[in-house]
């Protein structure tokens, strides 16, 4: 992992990074659903799931946000802070042997009047697959700290 400091002053609308692709494995799913007690059957009984629309076993939509949001954690920050995320939808499903892919772009930027000396960055982040479709979409929200 890299350290980069980076002050609110220095992020700018528009500014992206794009991660490398990640295939989601069954192990994946069984995993996901000891860690988070989600055993529901769209997700692990592959012959209800064939009774389905989609025909097959449904990527918890926790599980492709916490592996897209893992993917971006490549930066270390020590004047930027997690404050949360907003937004986040479930676009089009995941499956067993899709490689997904994430992208973070700065959406927005504003002065914390609550916090002085801290600012609110928003960065959308856009899970895909690997036909370019759009798994998921959320806005984490970053307090970062402004220049001394």
């Amino acid at each position: 992992m890299l350290e980069q400091t980076k002050y609110y002053e220095d992020y700018e609308i528009g500014d992206g990074r794009d991660t490398v692709g990640r295939t989601i494995t069954e192990t994946d799913f069984v995993v996901h659903a000891g860690h988070s007690g989600d055993f529901f059957p769209h997700h692990l009984d592959e012959e209800f799931c064939k009774t389905l629309p989609f025909g097959q076993r449904i990527a918890h939509g926790t599980m492709v946000f916490t592996i897209g949001v893992g993917l971006t954690a490549t930066i270390i920050n020590p004047v930027a802070f997690s404050y949360g995320y907003d937004r986040m939808r479930f676009v089009k499903p995941v499956f067993i042997g899709d490689t997904i892919k994430s992208r973070v772009e700065i959406i927005a930027k504003e002065v914390m009047e609550k916090r002085p000396g801290y600012g609110r960055v928003t960065e959308r982040l856009t899970v895909t697959k690997q036909n370019g479709e759009t798994a998921l979409v959320a806005d984490h929200i970053y307090m970062v700290e402004m220049k001394p």
